[in-house]
């Protein structure tokens, strides 16, 4: 088909390329190719370039992220990794999409097939999510491109207690962007990232390795404080609620919501609970639905709520849909959020 989706699978597991093969080939308007190293998939890109990559870390002859850094420098694709590599805590998958992964997809040491086999809508959305993406270099440092905050008008001179963020396909680089942007000073953090167990701890590590801010997996209990942001952990939804005058999170295993555990929506509207006129809220790249309704609940209660805009994002599915929604009050581009954040009141007080 002239028109189908092209998915390259970089794996060295003859039943991981199988069992992917089978569950891509379900859908009409995908081909799949495979391939057991980088060498083999560099001479078939050579004859028939991929819109999306598969990939594995582990691999003979080439590791999967010396493949994913010349790919970028020479080829930019958009690339999932599908890792079994967990015995770092997740930190080498976590530096896959520093070096350019759009999606990361944690699957077992044992019992691929039947790990595969069940998260098959999972790794069709993420084909189709990373199919969309837009790969951007980014060539100029975050202090460069992110504007000083504004100072506060009238209109902001509100308290504000946190500030939610939401994101997905794409996200874990403009999460950073934000972040490394903030001063020490900044009120306290809430963040959902669609990611697999294991790796949220090892991503929330490597961003309190480049921030300003004491970054950490959240776990039930901590109080949201000035100066600390929370990563909701991996397959549990994060939860805000209000104790008396202070804020503190919970994590919650409940249903999925949006196709997503955690979900932006719950936390979002937590938050609309719990911090009402006193937050803001932050939808980033990312496909699908997830945080359009939070946030237009949060916009309800008088949040502030900004959207990244579409020429910075990844994907536009997110923050698009929560724009349609009519909860959105500002469209920014990725460098001017941590800006616009800092100029609504966004300090310890």
């Amino acid at each position: 088909m002239s028109n189908s989706l092209h998915v390259l699978v970089v794996d060295d597991s003859a039943v991981v390329r199988q069992t992917i093969l089978a569950i891509l080939g379900t859908q009409e308007d995908i081909r799949t190719s495979i391939a057991a190293d980088p060498y083999i998939a560099m001479q078939r890109m050579q004859r028939d370039r991929p819109d999306v990559i598969i990939l594995d870390l582990e691999m003979p002859r080439m590791d999967g992220i010396t493949f994913l850094r010349k790919l970028m420098r020479e080829t930019p694709t958009p690339v999932i990794v599908c890792s079994s590599h967990i015995g770092d805590g997740g930190a080498q998958a976590v530096r896959a999409l520093e070096a350019g992964a759009v999606e990361l997809i944690a699957k077992p040491g044992l019992g691929v097939r039947g790990f595969l086999n069940d998260s098959a809508l999972m790794l069709i959305d993420a084909v189709r999510a990373a199919a969309s993406v837009r790969i951007q270099v980014r060539s100029v440092s975050v202090d460069t491109i992110v504007p000083p905050p504004p100072p506060a008008t009238a209109a902001s001179q509100g308290r504000t207690r946190v500030v939610a963020i939401g994101a997905s396909t794409g996200g874990t680089e403009a999460i950073r962007e934000i972040l490394d942007a903030l001063p020490a000073a900044s009120c306290g953090i809430v963040i959902v990232q669609h990611m697999p167990e294991l790796f949220t701890r090892s991503f929330a590590n490597r961003l309190n390795e480049t921030s300003a801010l004491t970054v950490k997996e959240a776990e039930a209990g901590d109080e949201v404080l000035p100066g600390r942001a929370l990563v909701a952990p991996g397959n549990r939804h994060l939860i805000v609620v209000r104790r008396g005058s202070r804020l503190f999170v919970e994590t919650s295993d409940g249903p999925l919501v949006s196709r997503h555990r955690p979900s932006v929506d719950v936390l979002f509207r937590s938050v609309a609970t719990a911090a009402g006129a006193e937050a803001v809220g932050v939808i980033l790249t990312g496909m699908g639905a997830d945080g359009a309704a939070g946030l237009l609940d949060m916009h309800r209660a008088g949040a502030h709520t900004i959207a990244q805009n579409e020429a910075t994002c990844a994907v536009f599915g997110m923050p698009n849909e929560a724009i349609r929604k009519g909860g959105v009050r500002e469209v920014l581009a990725l460098g001017k959020i941590a800006g616009a954040v800092g100029g609504h009141g966004v300090r310890a007080v």
